[in-house]
């Protein structure tokens, strides 16, 4: 009689709950190789509970059915998983079971690398803690201090932030962690490396000893073993990483030169059903030229990059998040915890340095185990990176193929296929396999009817083949001259600048905008109408500069001004010219 009457109670106050729509979504082992753990399993306060079903969660990941009971108890961790698994709310959720909202005083210190992780991170925390009457506050640099020191004046329970921000509030008097009993670092690898690393060992001088400090990253240095021994006590370790990359995420490469890139990925905008992307840049400027490029080929199209201020910078990422455009050029900047469901294909314009960036660039796609593409535009000097990277990571990037199974990275309510119900991935790599090997069993054929004079010599074994040196020496189904314009397939003649007799095709595309508006027809925000970059502004100023009037010998003084009647030195028109008055 008491057990059905508390069933009973148990699903009165779920069926309150205003809960999302359900994301039926195929996902991967990442998230859903769990041991069947619910929720309700780690007796967790109702209004938190309550919280975590209205944000959508459903049950624990992998990670999160190891970290929370162990975070519940006090004790020290260093948790290693995927990206985009569920590592956020894996310590978000036991910090607020922590918190005594009686207290007025600052209980837990979320740290951070960006700034737009702060953000997204405080939003968790509200999202989730919204019924506990929780406050939640938000630092970062770049904003006023006087705006957090009013703040931090009224009750705060748990403080997000950068570290210089942190340490500059905590050095001051003005965030008092003397009775915060956790400490979370997210994104451990970036926290602990030279930049931020001695600011972190003065913020725990500021924490009490019996403080809970837990690390969550993807990747782990040595430099992390080197904080553990130091500062973590008998810590619990979570390692999640039987592979490095995530199983949804199908990765490829397209070889081109650099000058084919931009009508390479105009390419790729046409082809692929792109809910949302992300395509990344090494440097600033290359990300504000392309973003431009992307807009007059009438895609609508945001960048963000470090050197923006501040509040434009969080108008980008909401906006984006919020869907207002489509695409989204940015730098390195968003390459960790970003978390934005709706962005299915991820694009390194500029292929990464080394595979710790790579594998946080493709880990924007792919969210907690849903399906998701990477394509990498490999330029001759990237050839050895791209080997390095892959045995590194131990996976396997392949070229390209002409046309892309949408099952690989579209939901199957999205596919226009409507017989399409249960896309299956493994299924569609197997039947891509099987039309790159018909394919090429059929060049075999044609080429063995060839007369012996005409037939091809016998490639060499896969060790013993050299490099190519040109896109055009790769083999076919590595060179996607099928993807491309057809002015793509002849740099020489149309690469060295936008070809104009194509702009008409761009012209008829439906919703086409001028240069400076967005896809809708309407003005750029005036947070993308950025000043040029420092190399196109002198441009345009020489450009605007008056140029000096010719040599002509019928002027006075011959036309050359003050230097005339006098031996001119030799310069770029010739040897000097001796004028006689």
């Amino acid at each position: 009689m008491a057990t059905s009457q508390l069933n009973h109670e148990h699903d009165g106050w779920k069926k309150d709950l205003q809960l999302p729509a359900k994301d039926n979504r195929p996902q991967t082992e990442d998230v859903t190789a769990t041991k069947g753990n619910e929720f309700e399993d780690y007796f967790l306060k109702r209004e938190l509970l309550m919280g975590i079903f209205e944000a959508g969660f459903e049950r624990p990941s992998p990670i999160q059915e190891e970290a929370i009971p162990i975070a519940l108890t006090g004790r020290d961790i260093l948790a290693r998983a995927k990206n985009g698994t569920g590592k956020t709310a894996a310590f978000v959720i036991p910090t607020l079971e922590k918190i005594n909202n009686k207290k007025s005083n600052i209980q837990a210190l979320l740290l951070v690398p960006t700034r737009e992780l702060a953000l997204q991170t405080a939003q968790v925390c509200k999202n989730l803690g919204k019924h506990m009457g929780i406050h939640v506050m938000v630092t970062t640099g770049g904003t006023t201090l006087k705006d957090d020191i009013m703040r931090l004046g009224e009750t705060v329970h748990v403080v997000v932030g950068t570290p210089g921000r942190i340490l500059d509030l905590a050095s001051k008097g003005v965030a008092d962690f003397s009775s915060a009993t956790t400490f979370v670092m997210d994104e451990a690898d970036k926290l602990l490396s030279p930049e931020f690393s001695p600011i972190v060992e003065q913020l725990i001088s500021y924490f009490p000893k019996d403080r809970q400090i837990m690390l969550f990253s993807a990747t782990f240095p040595m430099i992390v073993k080197t904080f553990k021994d130091k500062f973590l006590v008998k810590p619990y370790e979570i390692n999640l990483m039987d592979e490095l990359t995530l199983r949804g995420v199908t990765q490829y490469y397209a070889f081109v030169e650099e000058k084919q890139k931009v009508h390479c990925l105009n390419t790729l905008f046409s082809k692929l059903q792109i809910n949302q992307s992300i395509i990344f840049c090494n440097s600033t400027n290359r990300v504000e030229l392309l973003a431009k490029k992307i807009t007059e080929l009438g895609y609508s199209c945001f960048y963000s990059h470090a050197r923006m201020l501040q509040s434009h910078r969080n108008r980008v990422f909401h906006d984006f998040r919020n869907g207002v455009c489509r695409n989204l050029v940015c730098s390195d900047l968003l390459t960790r915890g970003i978390d934005i469901q709706a962005v299915n294909v991820v694009i390194n314009f500029d292929f990464p340095k080394n595979a710790e960036t790579y594998l946080h660039r493709i880990g924007r796609s792919g969210r907690y185990g849903h399906l998701g593409l990477a394509i990498n535009l490999i330029t001759y000097e990237d050839r050895f990176n791209l080997y390095k990277i892959e045995q590194e990571l131990g996976t396997e990037i392949q070229s390209i193929p002409p046309v892309i199974d949408k099952r690989l990275y579209v939901a199957p309510s999205a596919l226009d296929d409507a017989q399409i119900q249960q896309p299956n991935r493994q299924q569609a790599l197997i039947t891509q396999k099987q039309q790159q090997q018909s394919q090429q069993q059929q060049q075999q054929q044609q080429q063995q009817q060839l007369p012996p004079q005409q037939q091809p010599q016998q490639a060499l074994p896969q060790q013993q083949q050299p490099l190519p040196t040109h896109p055009q020496q790769m083999p076919p189904m590595q060179h996607p001259q099928q993807m491309m314009p057809p002015y793509q397939q002849y740099p020489q003649q149309y690469a060295p600048q936008y070809p104009q007799q194509y702009l008409p095709q761009y012209q008829n595309m439906p919703g086409y905008a001028q240069p400076q508006m967005n896809y809708y027809g309407q003005p750029m925000p005036p947070y993308q109408q950025h000043p040029m970059p420092p190399h196109m502004q002198a441009q345009q100023q020489q450009q605007q500069q008056p140029q000096q009037p010719p040599y002509s010998p019928n002027q006075p003084n011959g036309g050359a001004g003050r230097g005339a009647g006098k031996q001119q030195p030799n310069g770029p028109r010739g040897p000097g010219i001796k004028t006689v008055s």
